[in-house]
């Protein structure tokens, strides 16, 4: 899995594929990132998980990821 951006190429990533867009941080553009989202989901602030949690069902339905951490489950719904 490959889940590494390169400085250049995170630039040129358009704000609606990060999992914050304000902040430019999740980059999802693909469905290893997805994945590495989730698995990074934990070092999100505590006010924006559900918003990042949101975010990453979205991109996952996108993709085709089966979400499996039961804290972006349960972060999701609220």
């Amino acid at each position: 899995m490959n889940d590494k951006i390169s400085y250049e190429d995170r630039k040129e990533l358009p704000d609606s594929v990060f999992g914050l867009p304000e902040r430019r941080e999740y980059p999802m553009p693909d469905a290893a990132h997805v994945r590495a989202a989730e698995a990074y989901f934990r070092y999100c602030p505590e006010d924006l998980k559900p918003k990042l949690a949101r975010a990453i069902m979205q991109r996952a339905a996108e993709y085709g990821v089966d979400v499996e951490s039961p804290t972006v489950l349960s972060y999701a719904e609220k």
